[in-house]
């Protein structure tokens, strides 16, 4: 998935945290949220303005993160 105009990052929003769509949920938040129980019907139902693209995006942009650090280590 395409994250790269979904997630937002902005020195002054969240302390330079990677953001959905320029608002002030994290990338973290959501994947919290998620690690914890939530579904993401749940997810989408607590913040309205998110939609299930965001979601998505915020996984995708957290695997491609995580990837991106296996590769530098080694």
């Amino acid at each position: 998935m395409e994250y790269n105009q979904i997630i937002t990052i902005e020195p002054g929003k969240r302390s330079g945290k990677p953001c959905i769509r320029g608002m002030r949920i994290t990338v973290y938040d959501i994947v919290e949220y998620l690690a914890g129980g939530m579904t993401e019907a749940e997810v989408l139902e607590d913040f309205s303005e998110l939609i299930s693209q965001d979601i998505k995006a915020c996984l995708a942009f957290a695997a491609d993160r995580d990837r991106k650090l296996f590769v530098a280590s080694i």
